[in-house]
């Protein structure tokens, strides 16, 4: 029977269980511990960021960042519709308006331009989604956001590892948030990050992740606040896995280098690197030509055991979220992408035997 490959898996190969196992031996297994503090730290200097604090997973990040932000009732925010649903979950929990903007056709991030043509007076902040690793235009939409006097969010839960002109996403906007569910490029199971440029924000975050507690008096909670906070447990992971970042990052590039090579030539494209940029390859994704052979391609491949998954559907057609209007290049794109298997131990040789299927499927 021939190996099942899956979209992703975990690389789990490191300290992480020693780690996890000096919890279990001091008993600081919840949001107290050694590990939580050392995650934090190691992550800030990693990004070159100012203020770091863990949270429970990468959709809380979003909404604890927004609350932190002082973003709520009345507020508009920018975001993508080409994106996962928790950028504009989060933005709806926070009380504020959702206005979609499009994506570019080259590099499926969103289009500054359209989001120039949606800002109005009630537009508060936007929500930059660097998708699938590569990132967005950050220089365009930080010149974009001084010159209105807006707030710039960074959704960076797809590109640990991303740079734009030498920084690390995350870097710069307000604030920006990082999500380490399992199938990310490092994880913690589930977990999540909100850095800061503001000590201010970046204070205000610690605030509201920690039910609003009082740093003068036990058990004094001076505003409705949330439970946010990261396990120790989960912190540990993350330590060992920040460990070997660099490692892991140069595998997921590596395994980007075989599929383009493996695919050239074929009615499809892969997402681009731009100049100045580096993209982290969360996803190794390919575009075909042709919607109507998507849906087909991934049957093939899952009858030959490897699994797959679509583009994010955009946000704007949910249910909950719904916008009648049409967004040309997202919905296209969304309709035409498929993410392949894209764990870092994936070998030579399986990402052959992926692209030779695919090969043979579009030939």
């Amino acid at each position: 029977m021939a190996e099942l490959i899956p979209v992703y898996q975990p690389c789990l190969d490191g300290n992480e269980q020693q780690y996890v196992q000096r919890c279990l031996e001091s008993s600081w297994i919840s949001s107290r511990g050694e590990f939580i503090p050392r995650f934090e730290q190691a992550f800030a200097a990693y990004i070159g960021a100012e203020h770091a604090t863990t949270v429970s997973n990468g959709t809380v990040a979003l909404h604890l960042a927004l609350k932190a932000l002082g973003i709520g009732p009345g507020d508009e925010v920018i975001v993508p519709t080409l994106t996962y649903i928790a950028s504009v979950n989060a933005i709806l929990q926070a009380g504020a308006s959702v206005v979609y903007a499009d994506a570019c056709a080259d590099t499926w991030n969103v289009d500054v331009d359209d989001v120039r043509r949606r800002v109005s007076p009630r537009t508060r902040a936007v929500m930059a989604v660097h998708l699938y690793g590569l990132p967005c235009d950050m220089a365009a939409l930080a010149a974009l956001c001084r010159e209105q006097q807006l707030l710039l969010i960074e959704d960076c839960a797809e590109a640990f590892g991303s740079r734009c002109d030498g920084r690390h996403v995350g870097t710069f906007g307000d604030a920006a948030t990082f999500s380490f569910f399992g199938n990310k490029t490092i994880t913690t199971g589930e977990g999540g990050m909100v850095v800061c440029r503001d000590a201010a924000v970046h204070r205000r975050a610690c605030h509201l992740k920690s039910q609003g507690v009082s740093p003068l008096r036990e058990y004094w909670h001076d505003e409705l606040a949330y439970n946010y906070r990261m396990t120790n447990i989960c912190a540990a992971i993350g330590v060992a896995q920040l460990e070997r970042a660099d490692a892991t990052l140069a595998r997921k590039r590596q395994l980007a280098a075989r599929y383009r090579e493996a695919l050239a030539g074929l009615p499809l494209s892969m997402q681009p690197e731009p100049h100045g940029m580096v993209h982290s390859y969360w996803m190794c994704s390919v575009l075909l030509d042709d919607a109507t052979l998507r849906e087909p391609l991934r049957r093939h491949l899952k009858n030959a055991g490897i699994d797959s998954r679509p583009l994010f559907p955009p946000a704007h057609t949910m249910p909950h979220c719904f916008s009648a209007e049409r967004f040309v290049q997202a919905e296209s794109l969304s309709a035409r992408g498929i993410n392949l298997p894209s764990y870092p131990a994936l070998g030579a040789a399986q990402v052959a035997r992926v692209s030779t299927l695919i090969r043979q499927f579009l030939a």
